[in-house]
């Protein structure tokens, strides 16, 4: 079987699904990161409190508090690295078993198919799982990077020097945030991706749903009017 015999086993509206599969997570993640002025994202206030902090930090005297917070956030990006290692670890081992996927799939989407096409629908999932292992990995690294930055920055406000390397501190704690929130969307479009064993309609419904998630945890949740100060 060639490859054209293998993509027509596809239908239309598989394409058409993965198509807005991969369209909602870049739409998506270019929004959180590119909010209007009036209506910026969770992630861009939170991206305003981390440089604050760096400011703050500066007659901090010891840091000791500062360094306990980077630890906690190296420690959750390299949870999260790990746990995204197990996953993909799994995906690749139902692939190399996929027959017996084949049936459960088969009967929930009341169609047989052949076994490549459920390898297929795999193979995606395990792409956006790659994926999010590597920015968790990057964040892991850049909030080290930070760390030592920190370190580095005087604690004489008179230091010419002093703002500066505050600033790195910040822009850099603020890139390894960035780097694991793409992971984290990473990991729920994965969680999406599996909807597609139960057929393209199935795929579509659970991508409305978690773009609805994501929309609302970035731009109409509790906590977002918290950080804004608006909350009453």
């Amino acid at each position: 079987m060639t490859w054209i015999d293998r993509i027509t086993l596809f239908s239309t509206l598989d394409f058409v699904a993965l198509g807005l599969l991969v369209a909602g997570w870049v739409l998506i993640g270019w929004r959180i990161e590119h909010p209007g002025a009036k209506k910026p994202s969770t992630s861009q206030i939170m991206a305003g409190f981390r440089r604050e902090w760096m400011r703050q930090m500066i007659t901090r005297e010891p840091r000791i508090f500062d360094a306990q917070i980077v630890s906690n956030l190296r420690q959750g990006t390299a949870f999260f690295a790990s746990t995204s290692v197990i996953a993909l670890g799994g995906a690749l081992a139902v692939i190399g078993n996929a027959e017996r996927l084949a049936g459960v799939a088969n009967d929930l989407s009341l169609m047989e198919a052949p076994v490549f096409v459920w390898e297929a629908k795999l193979v995606v999932l395990t792409l956006f799982l790659t994926n999010a292992f590597l920015k968790f990995a990057w964040a892991n690294r850049l909030f080290g990077y930070a760390a030592v930055l920190m370190a580095a920055v005087p604690n004489d406000i008179t230091d010419p020097n002093c703002m500066f390397r505050a600033d790195q501190a910040a822009e850099i704690n603020v890139t390894a945030a960035r780097s694991f929130n793409r992971g984290l969307r990473s990991v729920y479009f994965a969680l999406t991706v599996a909807a597609w064993l139960a057929g393209p309609i199935a795929l579509m419904l659970a991508m409305v749903f978690t773009l609805a998630v994501i929309w609302r945890r970035e731009f109409a949740s509790e906590s977002r009017s918290i950080l804004l100060g608006t909350k009453t």
